[in-house]
């Protein structure tokens, strides 16, 4: 049994020592490290981080030679135990990486682990030398072993080995239960004020299981799927996001967006999202994830299904919890809404295209980004809520089908492809079967603002002050520098570019944002204005038209003079009860 030993002491150095003791069974030894982890779709190249690797076979070192940038071959003298021995870099900190200091230990065990060839289906030894006064936080079985310098767990192979996030650090952890089932939570960081975060809010963990046990009713079960859990909670000062595991997940949110008004609320959501991804994701989960293969990324068809129907009831979850309320759930769905129809890339790249590309366009956006995609998450959303919408329609719902789903791929681990999913879906209301697989190919979008009638919901637009420019600007270093440029918008047809430096607009300075827009209101849409600019380092000059003022967002509020009928299918539909 491989087993993965791990020093954390040089935390100053934001070094992770790494020693893997093996006895192998073939004359030849191949390494290979992951270079993506699950949930998270992009090649990460972990092997940036890794330093000093070498092979030592009864105190002789072996000649390694590499045959691609993160793996390697060894041939070997005898099958006498060996020991692999690197180092990491651990100074990034983010869900899918490794960050070390002297305040805690972070590692993603993708990032850290290198996988022996004809071990992955056997167990795997772990164990941890930590700084004094750490103590250890990791979901997997202990080994009996309770000796500080080098505790002891053991993954059942080689995928749930680097399933396993560690933090390490001299917090604590509090204990909650789910339907009788073990529940950690830790938290690394602070809120602003200063305080702990668990003595600071009282009642967070209640309201926490309160949420799980949602997520439990949704997916049609009694208990979690794990048989234990532990939540990592990271306070920066910025940041969000989240990494789902089979019996974890590690939570990144920021300080500052913790302390406004719906901060708490936003977290919620996000425990939620992470703790449905236990079953949406991990266990029913794409056929193409079935098993994982570490080295190379996999196009997804159905990405949209796995985190775009979570990032929609996401919202909805702390409402059937009870932990928040109809107000906050229409206020966060119709920003949501909103985000979907402002977005440009959505006439340009399908919710299909969307998942398929997902490894090299999602996680690489750039400054143009938003005229040529849509997040299948955001889209996926708005998918999940016209289908939970058209199905309730006509007396089915969306959690009907999650629960079928679990039952006849979930609960088996058998992975899903489109024509299941859409097959779910049409037994509920058969002309799904042609109209779910339209609405992911096409760039049109689905009846929403029908379907949001029948629970007496409208979303209602609300326009700009000035004349419509058709870029995003920002004031930098006292300078007004264009941040996004629309596509097909006066902007772009003007030939504007993303870092250009407004200078002026009719000969008139321009000093602001604020300079820009009132200038724009001096003349009526349609006329021409000259714009000057700079440019690496030119000064040029530009004719835009600017375009009646466009739509700066949509809310979503309640229709007027509905029926009580309508309002309780608003109700069951707010609560994730059936039809």
């Amino acid at each position: 049994m491989p087993l993965l030993q791990l020093d954390l002491r040089a935390a100053n150095q934001h070094l992770v020592g790494v020693c893997v003791s093996h006895t192998p069974t073939q004359p030849t030894l191949r390494l290979s490290l992951p270079a993506w982890t699950p949930g998270s779709y992009l090649i990460r190249d972990y092997v940036r981080q890794l330093e000093g690797l070498r092979v030592n076979q009864q105190g002789t070192p072996l000649e390694l030679r590499r045959i691609s940038p993160s793996s390697w071959v060894v041939g070997l003298p005898s099958l006498e135990p060996l020991e692999i021995h690197y180092q990491l870099v651990a100074t990034e900190l983010s869900v899918r990486t490794c960050h070390l200091t002297a305040d805690h230990g972070f590692l993603a065990l993708a990032a850290v682990a290198v996988q022996i060839e004809g071990e992955r289906w056997n167990p795997h030894g772990l164990q941890l030398q930590l700084p004094a006064g750490w103590k250890p936080f990791v979901p997997l079985q202990e080994t009996g072993n309770g000796s500080r310098e080098a505790d002891g767990w053991i993954a059942a192979d080689f995928d749930q080995l680097i399933d396993t996030p560690i933090e390490a650090g001299p917090h604590g952890a509090h204990g909650f239960s789910v339907a009788g089932v073990p529940h950690r939570w830790v938290t690394w960081g602070q809120t602003l004020a200063g305080d702990d975060f668990i003595a600071a809010d009282p009642h967070w963990l209640a309201d926490v299981e309160r949420v799980c046990q949602a997520c439990c009713a949704l997916m049609g079960v009694n208990r979690p799927a794990a048989d234990h859990f532990l939540f990592v909670l990271h306070l920066s000062e910025n940041g969000y996001g989240g990494l789902e595991h089979d019996s974890s997940t590690v939570l990144h949110y920021g300080r500052k967006a913790l302390a406004k008004a719906d901060g708490r609320r936003k977290l919620l959501q996000l425990v939620a999202h992470e703790y449905l991804h236990q079953w949406n994701v991990r266990r029913l989960r794409p056929a193409e994830l079935t098993p994982y293969r570490y080295g190379d990324p996999v196009v997804i068809p159905t990405l949209w299904f796995a985190e775009g129907i979570t990032s929609y009831v996401d919202q909805l979850l702390p409402y059937a919890a009870g932990v928040t309320t109809a107000e906050s759930v229409l206020e966060d769905l119709g920003a949501a809404l909103s985000r979907y129809l402002l977005s440009h890339g959505r006439a340009v790249q399908s919710l299909l295209d969307s998942s398929q590309e997902a490894w090299v366009k999602l996680y690489k956006s750039d400054a143009y980004s938003s005229n040529s995609q849509i997040s299948y998450y955001l889209k996926g959303a708005v998918v999940a809520l016209v289908l939970d919408l058209i199905l309730r329609r006509h007396g089915a719902s969306l959690t009907q089908v999650l629960h079928n789903l679990w039952q006849s791929h979930g609960r088996w681990g058998r992975g899903y492809h489109e024509a299941d999913l859409v097959k779910a879906f049409a037994e509920f209301h058969a002309p799904l079967a042609s109209l779910l697989p339209q609405w992911l190919r096409s760039q049109q979008d689905p009846p929403l603002h029908e379907l949001l009638a029948d629970i007496g919901l409208e979303l209602t637009p609300e326009t700009e002050t000035h004349l419509d420019f058709g870029a995003c600007v920002e004031l930098k270093g006292g300078q007004l520098w264009v941040q996004r440029v629309n596509r097909h918008g006066p902007a772009s047809d003007a030939g504007l570019m993303v870092g250009d430096e407004l200078v002026a607009l009719d000969a008139e300075r321009l000093l602001n944002p604020e300079d820009l827009a009132s200038l724009l209101n001096l003349k009526r849409a349609g006329q021409q204005r000259q714009l000057l600019i700079a440019r690496d380092g030119q000064i040029r000059s530009l004719t835009i038209i600017p375009a009646s003022p466009s739509i700066k967002a949509w809310t979503l509020g309640l229709v007027s003079g509905q029926t009580g009928q309508t309002t309780a299918q608003r109700n069951r539909w707010l609560s994730l009860q059936p039809a």
